[in-house]
Formats: C-alpha cells, structure tokens, sequence
C-alpha cells in the first residue's frame, strides 16, 4: 500500500510517499513547496536517498494552494513512482465535533468547515487542498489526522477555561497541538531497546509553532497550546499566552476591520519577527545576536525565558521529571537553546553534556550530562510518518 501523505501550514505544503506492508511504513519519497503566496515559491522533492528528483525546478509559482498542491500532484503522479492508494493529511484542528482520525466523507468535511473559526490561519487552506486532492484522486480513500487527538488524555481540570457555561458548551477548551509530534516522539523511545522508557517526560516542540506538553506513561497531561495555536510558549511568529486585557487594549487602538488586523498580527506578525526586528529564523537571529543586534538579544532571552517557564511549571505540577525533550526545527538543531532553556536546573536534576549537545545526527540521541538525575534527549519529530501508520492502520480496519 502507498500512501501519500500531506502536511499542509499557510504558507508552505510539505509532503511524503510512505510504502506501508508491515507495521512501520516506509518514507519512498520526501518533498515541500515552501513560500506560497510570495513573489517566488520554492519547490523540493527526493527520494529516501537524498537524491533530487525536482528536475532543476527550485524556483516555481505558486501564489495559492491549489497552485502549490497542483506541483505535488505533478511530481507524485510522475513516471515510474507507485500509483498512491491512499492520501493523509494532517489537520491542525477537528473542532468541537471530531474526535478521531477518519476518513473524509462530506460530513466530515463540513464538521471541518465550522471549525474553522477555531484554527482560520491553518484549516482553511488544508480544506481547500482536500477538496481539490479528492477531485485529482478520485479513487482513492482520503483520511484526516488531526494535532489534538494525542491530547485527549488530558484531564476536564487541565481542559477547562474559567469562562461562562455559554461558551464551553460551544467547544471553548483547551484542545492542545502538536499530537502527532508528540506520538511519534513516544513511539520512538517506547522502541528504543537502550534507553529506559520515561515515566514522566516533557516534550518541548520548538520550531516556527512552539508547544510545551508535560505526559506520564506516555499519555498528554497537559499542554501549553490551548483553544488555538497561538497560545503558550513565544513563537516564530505568534506571541504565545497574553493578558487578555492587553487583547482588548489592542482591538480599541485598531481601525477598521479590528478583529481582522488583530488575527493577522497575532497570527503574522508577533512573537520572535516582531521582537527580533522581522527575523522568523532561530539561525538568522543568532547570528544577529553575534553582530551585536539588542533585540534580537532580547528576543532569544523572551523566548528562552517562557519555554523555561513552561518547563519549570510541568515539573512542579509532575513533581519532578524523568526526561526532557527537544524536538522541532529550533529543539533538534539549534545546540544553543537546549543548555539556555535548561541552564540553572542543575539543583533540580538537570544538566546537559556540551560534547554531546553539539554533536549532529537525525536519530534518538541523549545529550545529558552523566550525574544529570533526568535524561535530556533530542528526537526528531515524525508527523508524516505518524500520519501514514494511522492511515495504513484505518485503511487495514476497513478491509
């Protein structure tokens, strides 16, 4: 069975071709069209051996998502690659009404449609896609996975907004993101053979979006996305939790169309861009921070400083700790956020080993110190091949 997988965001569609015959599928193929809507697109695609397979196509247009989807389709249907089976896609919010991975039937995608208002920087365009994959495959099964699904573990206590009845009763909670993330990281250690599975773990998935999710026996206990992704921790470009009053001092300096201009700088244009001076890349503002550059010194200090909030609350609320782990662009390869985010709790158990901080690699690795009492680990975060094992196994069950 091969299954193609999509993982769409507002500006960029990543996506994998997964051969699935026994319990772990098989990344085939590997590809992303990032830069949607700007004045040039960039497109990639390549086997599992790294080899290009994009035809010298770096540059391309692609002003909307079905411009974008249009490429992918362009390059999984190509001659000689597999006829794909099934197609995954990752969806960031259910809404109030789903519960499960499943498959996309026109309920399912009208469910998705009123749950827009809860995720419109990222459903709409993944909506969009779906529709168009399922007129270009019209034979095959197409699946949803969602980001909150992994979360729903999680306690009425740890759900719960201290908001009137009115609105809760409307699906207002804390739903949790990065599910697939985190599944996928706990699946990788569950069958690493050398390491002792964590009892109570956190999980820090840094990146563009940032989430913070504290789990014991491998189950989300809490989280620090909420109702939205904007929530939590700072992020790329989203500021993470804010003093709601400040929210409402925002929507009376506005003109205009105010709930829209909010949307758009709490979704584009706060967290580290609007700290940093316009720099959504951990890397490009390090080497700020090297070149003097005070707010982009501020910025890394902001962002350092709430991840380590977050952590520091979970521990207190687990009572202690048996592992942390980094994850996501920011947590798998910037060797410097890890010991900053984690400098000070050597009192608390933790400490990191520089040598293997600094060390690379694309596996499981543990980067702590040996007289650290808790494990600091470094696990790549697999959404893609997350989404193909729910897919195979939903695929699997209606035969």
């Amino acid at each position: 069975m091969h299954i193609l997988v999509i993982n769409s965001g507002s500006s960029s569609i990543k996506f994998s071709l997964f051969e699935a015959q026994g319990e772990e599928p098989r990344s085939l193929f590997e590809g992303e069209v990032t830069g949607i809507g700007g004045v040039k697109a960039s497109f990639k695609f390549r086997d599992a051996g790294g080899r290009d397979l994009s035809g010298g196509r770096n540059e391309v247009k692609a002003q909307t998502a079905l411009e974008a989807i249009g490429l992918v389709v362009g390059a999984v249907s190509g001659q000689g690659l597999p006829t794909v089976d099934a197609v995954g896609y990752r969806v960031v919010h259910p809404g109030a009404k789903l519960d499960r991975h499943q498959r996309i039937t026109e309920e399912v995608l009208k469910d998705l449609e009123e749950a827009v208002v809860f995720a419109p920087l990222h459903d709409p365009a993944v909506i969009e896609v779906i529709k168009d994959m399922m007129v270009k495959f019209p034979g095959v099964v197409h699946y949803a996975c969602f980001d909150t699904v992994f979360h729903q573990t999680m306690s009425e206590a740890a759900t719960t907004y201290p908001i009137p009845m009115e609105y809760r009763e409307r699906g207002v909670r804390r739903y949790g993101f990065h599910g697939l993330s985190c599944e996928s990281i706990v699946r990788q250690l569950r069958a690493e053979k050398e390491l002792s599975f964590p009892k109570r773990m956190v999980i820090a998935h840094l990146g563009s979006g940032c989430s913070v999710t504290a789990l014991v026996d491998g189950c989300s206990i809490d989280t620090t996305m909420g109702l939205t992704p904007t929530g939590g921790v700072v992020m790329g470009t989203r500021p993470g939790d804010l003093d709601p009053g400040l929210v409402l001092y925002l929507l009376r300096q506005m003109k205009g169309d105010q709930v829209a201009a909010l949307e758009k700088m709490l979704n584009h244009d706060a967290g580290m861009v609007a700290l940093s001076g316009m720099l959504n890349d951990m890397k490009a503002v390090r080497e700020a921070v090297v070149k003097g550059d005070a707010q982009a010194s501020l910025a890394v200090e902001i962002f350092t400083r709430s991840v380590k909030k977050a952590l520091g609350g979970f521990i207190a609320l687990m009572g202690g700790i048996d592992a942390v782990v980094f994850a996501g662009g920011i947590g798998e390869h910037d060797t410097r956020s890890r010991p900053e985010i984690l400098a000070g709790m050597d009192d608390l158990g933790i400490s990191v080993n520089s040598e293997l901080n600094g060390a690379g690699g694309d596996a499981v690795r543990q980067i702590s110190a040996s007289d650290s009492v808790t494990a600091v680990l470094v696990v790549p975060a697999k959404e893609d091949w997350m989404i193909a094992m729910h897919v195979h196994r939903m695929a699997q069950s209606a035969k």
